[in-house]
């Protein structure tokens, strides 16, 4: 038995802007980390498990200021060092922003309403304690459990509560038959091609009809089309092991010396940002996890088989 945990309006502050060779909005693997944190807490004290999370971005500040043309992050460096100078540090891209999260809930809840509402508060209570990419959980303006919605008048009302807000689809499959294309006319075209085809701004000079081009000819340039409409946006969607799985305490200066240790790296994927009205059913927006011996993805209902998901890394 599913139910929905709607998480309606979380103000975070300070949350991650980076993911790997993308910035702007923190990585699917940061919202379903906290699913997952907040699903241990459900199993460990009610019995339930959390499964598919959707994100609905609402508001979001990054920190960052231009001079006209280049963006750098607004950072500071404190606390100072004893010899009150200015610590080095690595540097982290942060932002504000506001969302809500649709988590998909499975098991039984007990007392019908009653049940409902003590797990809402329940949530209401935990929430604020976890962080989101990093960030910290200002607020919530409403925590709702309710059953899944099955007919479009229910779908509609659920997306009242969420507008306005633009919902992240997994679009990885676009990425997918786009580098086929490519493959027919470049046989040396790789995923990482067809990836910067939805990730670069490009623009291209038009070629005159006659064909006949002299150095120092005027030209027009115009911008050149993403492989698909939409709001699409390059996605880091999970992490691929590049090396064996060496025992607990083998690697010095790891983390965790009880947990088995690999090296890995970024997986990247295509997102679209779309209106809730485009939205048909939650399913579209559900992002889960998808495990292999290789490592593990963050999967929309429409991403590719796993073994071709595979080679879509840095």
């Amino acid at each position: 038995m599913s139910s929905l945990i709607l998480l309606r309006r979380l103000k975070v502050e300070n949350a991650n802007a980076i993911a790997g060779m993308t910035y702007g909005f923190p990585a699917i693997t940061h919202f379903l980390g906290f699913a997952h944190a907040l699903s241990r807490h459900l199993t460990k004290s009610q019995g339930l498990r959390i499964d598919g999370c959707a994100v609905v971005s609402h508001e979001q500040q990054v920190h960052a200021h231009t001079s006209g043309r280049d963006y750098q992050f607004s950072l500071t460096r404190n606390p100072l060092t004893r010899e009150a100078k200015t610590a080095s540090f690595n540097e982290e891209g942060r932002m504000h922003m506001t969302v809500s999260l649709l988590l998909e809930c499975h098991g039984e809840i007990p007392n019908g309403e009653y049940g409902l509402r003590d797990l809402a508060d329940y949530l209401a209570q935990i929430c604020p304690t976890l962080r989101l990419a990093g960030g910290i959980i200002v607020s919530v303006s409403d925590i709702s459990v309710m059953a899944m919605p099955t007919t479009d008048r229910d779908m509609s009302r659920l997306k009242w509560q969420l507008m306005p807000g633009f919902a992240l689809r997994d679009r990885s499959r676009w990425l997918t038959e786009h580098h086929q294309r490519l493959l027919e006319s470049n046989p040396d075209a790789t995923l990482l091609d067809a990836w910067l085809d939805f990730a670069a701004l490009k623009i291209q000079a038009e070629i005159p009809e006659q064909g006949d081009i002299q150095e120092g000819d005027p030209t027009t340039w115009r911008h050149v089309p993403k492989p698909q409409p939409g709001y699409l946006v390059p996605l880091m969607t999970g992490y691929q092991r590049i090396s064996e799985c060496y025992a607990p305490g083998v690697v010095a200066n790891a983390r965790d010396a009880c947990t088995p240790f690999a090296f890995t790296e970024a997986v990247y994927g295509v997102g679209e940002w779309c209106g809730l009205h485009r939205i048909a059913s939650l399913n579209d927006i559900f992002w889960r996890y998808h495990t292999t011996e290789s490592g593990y993805y963050c999967q929309g209902a429409d991403a590719p088989l796993v073994s071709e998901h595979q080679n879509q890394k840095d």
